[in-house]
């Protein structure tokens, strides 16, 4: 069991968990081979504050925040603090630069709360520490006077005992309160040369840090270019794949083409063969066309004769209608001289109508 049953979170995350090699004091080690939870815990009974973080059933980080300690941001997603009593610097990585952000003011708000702790703490050690002397003080003057007053021991004994009972229990635990003082005290400038130290060696940490930053800087810069390098390379990359998709649209359209010339081929070879199968009857076909080629002359021959009678019978018909207009014009001479004599016998017949009306 890592965390005690009156400890709390109040703040938990995930980041991947760093530790400083302590060989070179400069590189990082990785301390989880994956983001892992990180957790701040909260203890109640003894007005503490740790960062506690699990890998499995390995505890990576168990560090107990003092106000000597400090959260550093070396990167927009990465942070660190040294830990004196685990002679180590721990270093966190995280997804983004909100869940940095958050852990730090968590980790500044802790450090204040762990600073107001340690002060009530030495304010009340001091306050004790007064209490006693005073009550020191009291109980030597109160004595000699007890012993004036009182003139026998008996009567002494019978008076004082109640009050210097009540005042040598509080004086025995206000002496061991100061004797626990003195001996934290103790531990306290013990634990204060030992962050002196520390924090020299985190100094001198610091400084390696800024170094290495500046070597990360370079190596930053130097990404960069050749970043540009490669996003040009792509640029280029990019413009020969547009020419490759172009000429495969072109190979395409080619393809295409291809095609209609191997079916217009194929049409081809197909009118080819049916002239080849027609080539085969040519001759009979000429055989054919010399017999039509007589027949036709023959029918020259028969269609000028019937030319030759077509203008005789033409020549016929001229005549015929000439006569016919003679004829015509006879008949009509004829038709005349007949109505005029119809006329005549009209007449006569009513003349012989009048003489039979007049007999």
């Amino acid at each position: 069991m890592f965390v005690s049953p009156r400890e709390q979170p109040i703040y938990t995350t995930r980041a991947h968990v760093f530790q400083i090699d302590p060989t070179t004091k400069k590189n990082w080690v990785p301390a989880s081979k994956q983001a892992v939870t990180v957790s701040y815990f909260y203890d109640s009974t003894r007005n503490s504050y740790r960062i506690i973080s699990v890998d499995g059933s390995k505890v990576i980080i168990n560090s107990t925040i003092t106000p000597n300690m400090t959260f550093t941001k070396t990167s927009q997603k990465f942070g660190q603090w040294a830990d004196s009593r685990a002679n180590t610097v721990f270093g966190l990585g995280f997804s983004s630069e909100q869940q940095l952000a958050k852990f730090s003011e968590k980790f500044q708000e802790v450090k204040e709360a762990a600073k107001l702790a340690r002060d009530k703490s030495q304010d009340k050690v001091d306050t004790l520490s007064n209490h006693s002397e005073q009550e020191s003080g009291h109980e030597t003057q109160s004595s000699p006077q007890a012993s004036s007053i009182n003139g026998t021991d008996d009567e002494k004994i019978s008076h004082v005992s109640p009050e210097a009972a009540v005042l040598q229990t509080e004086n025995d635990r206000l002496k061991s309160a100061v004797e626990e003082s003195n001996t934290n005290a103790k531990k306290w400038e013990t634990e204060l040369q030992t962050l002196r130290e520390n924090n020299a060696r985190l100094v001198d940490a610091l400084q390696e840090s800024s170094a290495n930053v500046e070597s990360w800087k370079k190596q930053l810069s130097a990404c960069k270019d050749e970043s540009d390098t490669l996003r040009e390379k792509i640029t280029k990359l990019e413009a020969q794949c547009n020419e490759a998709d172009q000429e495969k649209q072109k190979n395409s359209q080619l393809s295409v083409r291809v095609q209609e010339l191997e079916a217009e081929l194929q049409e081809k070879e197909q009118e080819l063969e049916n002239l080849r199968t027609q080539a085969e009857i040519i001759p009979q076909l000429m055989a054919e066309c010399e017999s039509i080629t007589a027949k036709l002359q023959t029918a020259e021959m028969k269609n000028k004769e019937l030319e030759g009678r077509v203008e005789g019978l033409q020549l016929d018909i001229e005549d015929s209608q000439q006569k016919q207009g003679n004829m015509k014009g006879e008949l009509k001479k004829f038709m005349d001289m007949l109505d005029g004599k119809i006329d005549e016998l009209h007449e006569f017949r009513q003349g012989l109508s009048k003489l039979g009306v007049d007999n």
